[in-house]
């Protein structure tokens, strides 16, 4: 019976960090990491800011656990369809397909959760900075590794500069997320779609396989 007990409050527990991390991750991409606190979340949620505090003990760990629960929903919305794919120009294509996706459908209702709070945290130092920092350059890694495995399949041209092709593909990705979020303009997701498929065309080994836009 005390097992039992113990397995139902920890599941308990379990489910209300969801839920506050469930809400933290909406408020972060609107407001910042800055924006949270345990106290509103406690608040908004029906919780005790002591219960609270129990779960994370102090903000930085609250935006710390923020971050991995973005990262998490960022994997499933956008790396983990793409990983069903065999290695070349369409397992690219999916990312950055994805990556509009999860951007112009607001899974995050502040656009991309991890343009937001890199421009909250790129001049700070820090345990939240490094993690910020750390998924937004593991992102590039992948895509530049994508990159890497259409070339190494003979999809991409063989004398591509992959780590400048990536650069180019994820500022059109995020140049569409801000003017979108801007603007409130989403014609530019389309732009950034064409644009991307522009410049895969121009590196891939057969041009004419490759749509107009994604």
């Amino acid at each position: 019976m005390a097992t039992t007990r113990t397995d139902a409050r920890t599941e308990r527990g379990n489910q209300t960090r969801r839920s506050i991390l469930q809400r933290a991750v909406r408020i972060a991409s609107v407001e910042g990491l800055e924006g949270l606190s345990l106290g509103r979340l406690a608040g908004e949620l029906n919780l005790s800011k002591s219960g609270v505090f129990a779960l994370f003990g102090s903000k930085e760990e609250l935006q710390l656990a923020t971050v991995r629960a973005a990262i998490k929903i960022f994997i499933e919305h956008v790396v983990q369809p793409a990983r069903d794919l065999p290695a070349g120009l369409g397992r690219l294509m999916c990312l950055c397909r994805n990556w509009l996706a999860y951007s112009e459908q607001r899974v995050f209702p502040g656009g991309c959760f991890f343009y937001s709070v890199s421009a909250e945290y790129d001049a700070r130092q820090g345990k939240v900075h490094d993690a910020v920092a750390g998924a937004h350059g593991n992102w590039f890694i992948l895509v530049e590794q994508t990159i890497e495995e259409a070339m190494e399949v003979g999809e991409v041209l063989g004398d591509t500069d992959a780590a400048q092709l990536a650069f180019e593909l994820v500022a059109l990705l995020e140049m569409a997320n801000a003017e979108s979020v801007l603007h409130d303009n989403f014609t530019c997701y389309r732009r950034a779609a064409t644009g991307i498929a522009g410049r895969l065309r121009s590196v891939a080994t057969d041009p004419s396989l490759l749509p107009d836009t994604l």
